[in-house]
């Protein structure tokens, strides 16, 4: 199982220098859990940078994953995850989806560089 986070759909949605990496868990989408702050976020930065057109197309691509909603076992968790790791909110909640679904988390995100059953591609500064 995967999980691509919110910084490695955007690097895929503007074909950006890692977008053929992030390919490969989007596309497997029987393998691809989307953790619904995803949703969120991405929602938010494409109407912010975008359009509505341009959204729609990104959560057509989103739901083709199996959605996992925000349960209160999952924030729990995320708020013990987040002391333990000293992540963000939203990174804290993506990461532990991934674990009780025991899937590796896809990102290009900093923040989850030194974690266990992550994939970190480092963001090329071009």
């Amino acid at each position: 199982m995967n999980v691509v986070d919110t910084s490695g759909w955007l690097e895929y949605f503007e074909g950006g220098q890692n977008a053929k990496e992030f390919s490969i868990p989007i596309k497997e989408t029987k393998e691809l859990l989307v953790p619904t702050i995803c949703i969120y976020e991405i929602t938010k930065i494409i109407l912010r940078e975008s359009d509505e057109n341009h959204l729609l197309q990104a959560l057509a691509a989103i739901q083709k994953g199996q959605i996992v909603a925000l349960t209160p076992s999952i924030s729990t968790a995320a708020a013990k995850i987040s002391l333990k790791y000293k992540l963000p909110m939203a990174d804290s909640i993506i990461y532990t989806t991934a674990i009780k679904f025991n899937a590796t988390v896809w990102t290009q995100d900093i923040d989850f560089k030194n974690l266990p059953n992550v994939n970190y591609i480092q963001k090329n500064k071009c």
